[in-house]
This record gives structure tokens, C-alpha cells and sequence, in this order.
């Protein structure tokens, strides 16, 4: 009877191909930027958080699970998202107004080229 030699390099290398594949986050590949504040009635909304959805024009949803990535804003509200490639993208920010005791929310799309660096305030409401 023939024995086969087991090799390992035929599992191993599958495994790590698959591995890499899965790591990498599309979006978060490039130079790219996007900042900015998140308000409500030009007041700053300390500890939001900004979801983004990558490849997207139009609003895609409240859930979290409809975003792909999201950051938590400082005490006064500003956000920063940083090595984005070129393309769409949609913002959408949601907090806690401790002046009027009200969750408010809201999103806006932005467009950003291969190094580019935007500003772009996320207006929040009731």
C-alpha cells in the first residue's frame, strides 16, 4: 500500500490567502480624508458617532449593521476619518443633545478625490 505525503503548504497557503483577503477594509486604503463637527443648531454634539458607508451616494439606513466602519466624535463634536480612497461616501451622525434632552440625527454625502483632504460639518436634528 502507497502512502501519500501530506503537505502542508496546501492548507497553509489557502488559509493565508484567505486571511489577507478578509483584513483588508475597502476604504481604508488610501490617503483620503473627511472632518468636520457634528451640530445640532450649530451647537457641537460632544461623543457622537459617525457612521460611513463607503461606495454610497444616498442615505442607507439607521442600523449600524447598514455601515461599514464609525468614529466617536470629541467633547465638542468634531470627527475625523482618515485614509479613505477616492469615491462616495455617505456620513451619517447620531448623538445625545444634553441642552434639549433629545437624541438627534442625520447624514450627508460626500465625494472625495485620491489625496484629498474635506471638511464637512454632519448636521444633525430631532
Amino acid at each position: 500500500m502507497k502512502k501519500r505525503r501530506f503537505n502542508l503548504l496546501y492548507i497553509v497557503l489557502p488559509l493565508a490567502l484567505l486571511l489577507m483577503t478578509a483584513c483588508t477594509r475597502e476604504g481604508f486604503e488610501g490617503e483620503a480624508s473627511v472632518s468636520g463637527k457634528v451640530a445640532h443648531h450649530l451647537a457641537g454634539i460632544g461623543y457622537a458617532t459617525v457612521f460611513i458607508k463607503f461606495n454610497a451616494k444616498d442615505f442607507p439606513g439607521s442600523l449600524v449593521s447598514d455601515y461599514d466602519a464609525s468614529v466617536i466624535a470629541d467633547r465638542l463634536g468634531n470627527y475625523k476619518i482618515e485614509g479613505l480612497q477616492k469615491g462616495d461616501y455617505y456620513l451619517y451622525g447620531f448623538g445625545f443633545d444634553s441642552t434639549s434632552f433629545e437624541t438627534v440625527k442625520g447624514g450627508i454625502y460626500v465625494k472625495l478625490g485620491k489625496e484629498e483632504y474635506k471638511t464637512v460639518d454632519v448636521a444633525v436634528t430631532e
